[in-house]
């Protein structure tokens, strides 16, 4: 079977060897590899797919005669599934195949698998640490120490101090892998979590918000764990963040699109916000000069709460066994 590792510097050629060649015997197994650029270089949309590494040619380059493609980033547009005719799998090492045009591929007889829930425990991990960064400041407490080279004291002042998780009220949008993992070490902090996510059913842990406004307008914490589409792009704008308590704090791991981002500036500049805290951007990477970077209270990381070693070496080996299933089946 001759595979391509189509990897990364994230997801690295070599973690997918290794987890290949654990589950396949080399006899039956012909790799070869190819290096995209993420995430030195950021993803956007390439052709007709939504986030991939623009790198159609060295990928149709590469696919010359392969049957499956182990990938993180690979762009398989129509022209890259147009010269590949001996395609048969493609494996993406990432919780959707939003790289992939699904439907394009399955019309060929290409079938598409993913990694979902491999990065869950990472970003959930993740949001508790922007949630703690924003709520108790310490951007700002390590920026004056190292900043101004001494101590200073304004940091312990009731004005400057920041608030607690136990007994806050949390607000939890989207109930899925990492939203249910924030809902529960939320409840160990001793935090009342409302969930919000009407397409979940059966129990959850938290209380149930009946409407997003009713849980906008009691959580004092926000946290955004939905998946963009064509209905909750922008669910969080203007008229949502003046329903929010005031001095009241958003976080989002989730998708940049969820949020309007003029609107959470203005929130936070008009001190109706105490503080934000974003992982993801409706631009990605944002553009220098953004508002972004001058709006205070706002922590910014680089869309890295789902980047950990465990979550390369979950992926590969997850897809992994996707093409085992796939090779005792073809025997």
């Amino acid at each position: 079977m001759r595979v391509l590792a189509a990897g990364d510097h994230f997801v690295r050629n070599s973690l997918i060897a290794e987890a290949l060649r654990r589950d396949l015997p080399d006899a039956a197994l012909d790799l070869t590899e190819l290096t995209l650029p993420w995430p030195l270089e950021p993803f956007g949309p390439v052709g007709e797919v939504e986030e991939a590494s623009d790198a159609e040619d060295a990928l149709i380059a590469a696919l010359d005669g392969i049957e499956v493609c182990v990938t993180q980033m690979a762009p398989f547009t129509e022209r890259v599934l147009d010269a590949a005719p001996a395609l048969r799998m493609i494996a993406v090492c990432r919780s959707w195949p939003v790289n992939v045009n699904v439907a394009a591929a399955e019309a060929r007889g290409i079938r598409v698998v993913c990694a979902p829930g491999r990065n869950a425990a990472a970003t959930a991990e993740f949001t508790l640490g922007l949630m703690l960064s924003a709520l108790r400041r310490i951007p700002e407490a390590h920026n004056s120490l190292t900043a101004k080279g001494h101590w200073d004291g304004s940091s312990y002042t009731y004005e400057q101090s920041g608030t607690e998780l136990e007994d806050a009220s949390v607000g939890v949008i989207g109930y899925g892998a990492v939203g249910s993992r924030v809902a529960r070490v939320l409840g160990a902090f001793g935090s009342t979590v409302d969930i919000y996510d009407p397409y979940v059913r059966g129990d959850v842990h938290g209380m149930r918000a009946p409407s997003l406004e009713a849980m906008l307008r009691r959580c004092r914490v926000i946290t955004l764990h939905a998946r963009l589409t064509p209905e909750t792009r922008g669910m969080i704008g203007a008229h949502e963040l003046s329903l929010m308590p005031r001095g009241s704090v958003l976080v989002n791991t989730a998708r940049g699109g969820l949020v309007d981002t003029e609107a959470l500036c203005e929130a936070l500049d008009s001190g109706r916000l105490a503080a934000a805290a974003l992982d993801v951007y409706e631009e990605e990477p944002p553009r220098p000069g953004s508002r972004l970077f001058s709006t205070p209270n706002l922590v910014l990381t680089p869309h890295v709460g789902g980047a950990s070693r465990e979550v390369a070496r979950k992926a590969a080996a997850f897809i992994a066994t996707q093409i085992r299933a796939y090779a005792l089946r073809a025997l």
